[in-house]
């Protein structure tokens, strides 16, 4: 069997490895950390259990449809549970919004905010949905390396219906004009890398997948899919070995001869590199062997990073869900401190997620688990100060729009940005989401899965095609382990 090796163990490596595994290849997944999962990872302090990173299952058929590859389902690894409501938006002046779960109870409550909104929202939800089956079901799969991919009937007769060439914003206020409504259909976009009035409209799909697909939970947390993952992969035979720095890719003629991993050379007739893109191309590769520049890479438009907090509380919290969004300040003004003038935000939005009202295996009985988010613009400074300046802020913010006091309850408290991005992952300018998803970026305008300098090493991951998120990073995975095959079968 040929021997491949996978650099990262995250959502898109795993899913590689699977898929390779499954064909028949002798594939060992290397990992810097101490666990699988990459920005999935878990943590577990006080009796507390915090998902380290994506806390959000949306796209529960890309989930279903990975497992369904090898003969399994979700439910044979985790259960699934649909939060109704899907999530809490306090928006200023004592607004708070209770988004409903289902098509139905959603139209109900837009007719509610806005008349006609309800006729407008099945519209906008049937377009969102061709655009979700286009996208996600097609567009998606393809690897990126040539222009005639997408040259495509289905992607050719629907491009206008896929509205490419018209915003997030101009194309929500064409349906809507409440201003909340507005925001609460232009909030997903605020982690794809630009504002709502450069976005493509496009990435609606992403408020049919909201609203029509719905939000869930896997019980236990996000890190039982990574669990899932692993216990898959192992039983295809995927070796795992944590606690182990690549180094260096050895290259020998144009081809990878093997890694440097702690310091010994391991010989692998194929590499898989799912750690962050830049860091593989600028530090593990020599200088001729590189396909883009740092220039390049500086050029490229990123989305945003994050600073998190990880809170335990001891006491229960009444008037927060499983997700919150904290929208009472301008969302044009966090947007531009993001993307368009970089720096650390005047008045963020944030996000709160409190998995313990839903899972009480996340937190000693009593207590509250709380993961607070602010998207901030990568590449800055994150001193303790400003950490410090940006949790009072946060703090004195979320105890006033809920109601209640809770600071002096907090029993433990972690922090986490840019600087904790690149030293765990490696990640450029300190990302966390990837690459931001614009017009520029998209498909084929995304740096390739292929390194056309060394013919046996591939690219996979939040930094190349389909792009950020645990849905996309996954399908990532079987695209590139596709490619691989083929291309090692030719």
């Amino acid at each position: 069997m040929k021997k491949i090796a996978v650099i990262g163990s995250g959502f898109a490596g795993l899913s590689a490895a699977s898929f390779l595994a499954k064909d028949g290849y002798d594939v060992t997944i290397i990992e810097k950390n101490s666990m699988a999962g990459g920005r999935a990872r878990k943590f577990e302090a006080n009796g507390f259990t915090f998902d380290m990173g994506p806390s959000w299952y949306w796209m529960p058929d890309v989930f279903e449809k990975y497992f369904n590859s090898f003969g399994k389902t979700t439910s044979d690894f985790y259960d699934l549970q649909r939060l109704s409501p899907s999530y809490r938006v306090f928006y200023a002046n004592d607004k708070i919004w209770d988004i409903p779960a289902g098509v139905e109870n959603l139209i109900n409550f837009f007719e509610s905010v806005e008349k006609g909104s309800g006729e407008q929202l099945k519209k906008f939800l049937e377009e969102g949905k061709f655009k979700y089956e286009v996208g996600i079901n097609d567009l998606v799969y393809k690897p990126g390396i040539a222009l005639s991919e997408l040259i495509d009937f289905k992607l050719i007769k629907g491009i206008f219906k896929m509205h490419v060439f018209e915003s997030v914003s101009t194309y929500v206020k064409k349906y809507f004009n409440d201003p909340y409504l507005v925001q609460l259909l232009e909030f997903p976009v605020l982690f794809l890398g630009s504002s709502a009035q450069k976005t493509p409209a496009l990435y609606t799909l992403m408020n049919y997948a909201d609203m029509a697909l719905g939000t869930w939970y896997p019980v236990g947390g996000m890190h039982k899919v990574v669990e899932a993952m692993v216990s898959l992969a192992d039983s295809l035979g995927v070796k795992f070995e944590y606690n182990s720095e690549v180094q260096e890719i050895a290259i020998e003629g144009n081809s990878t001869k093997g890694l440097v991993i702690n310091g010994s050379l391991h010989l692998f007739d194929y590499v898989v590199a799912g750690a962050d893109y830049h860091h593989v191309e600028q530090k593990l590769l020599p200088l001729k062997y590189r396909r883009y520049s740092e220039n390049y890479w500086h050029k490229r438009k990123m989305a945003p990073s994050s600073l998190i907090f990880y809170l335990g509380i001891n006491k229960k919290l009444n008037n927060v869900l499983h997700h919150s969004l904290f929208f009472d300040k301008d969302f044009a003004l966090h947007a531009k401190e993001i993307y368009e003038t970089p720096k650390w935000p005047s008045e963020p939005l944030f996000y709160v997620s409190c998995p313990s009202k839903t899972d009480p295996t996340v937190a000693p009985e009593g207590h509250e688990n709380i993961f607070i988010l602010i998207p901030v613009a990568p590449g800055l400074d994150d001193e303790e100060t400003t950490r410090e300046k940006y949790f009072d802020l946060v703090i004195n913010r979320m105890e006033e729009l809920i109601g209640e006091s809770f600071r002096q309850n907090i029993v433990y408290k972690r922090t986490y940005a840019h600087s904790n991005f690149i030293s765990d992952y490696h990640a450029f300018k300190g990302n966390a989401y990837g690459l931001a998803n614009t017009i520029m970026q998209t498909a084929n305008l995304k740096p390739a899965i292929l390194n056309k300098k060394v013919n046996n090493l591939f690219y996979t991951g939040q930094l190349t095609v389909p792009g950020p998120g645990v849905p996309p990073s996954i399908i990532s995975g079987q695209v590139v382990a596709t490619e691989l095959i083929k291309r090692d079968k030719n």
